[in-house]
């Protein structure tokens, strides 16, 4: 099972903009990320498809759990 933390973001041109990390920390508290998020803001460090992030809409954590079938 994998864990990553979704950032999920507003950009200028008015789209969802979602900025995935991987090895999420469950135990992270929704203040600290959004301040994070802020920080990434108005900063500027990223600006996706040219567009500047604007406003940070919300986070998650997304848990993944792949099941492989061997066909050897």
């Amino acid at each position: 099972m994998t864990k990553r933390l979704e950032l999920i973001f507003m950009d200028a041109a008015g789209k969802t903009v979602r900025i995935s990390l991987p090895n999420a920390n469950e135990e992270l508290q929704g203040e600290d990320v959004q301040s994070v998020m802020q920080q990434i803001i108005t900063l500027n460090i990223f600006a996706p498809g040219g567009y500047d992030l604007t406003q940070a809409m919300g986070a998650r954590i997304v848990t993944t759990d792949v099941h492989e079938y061997d066909f050897a």
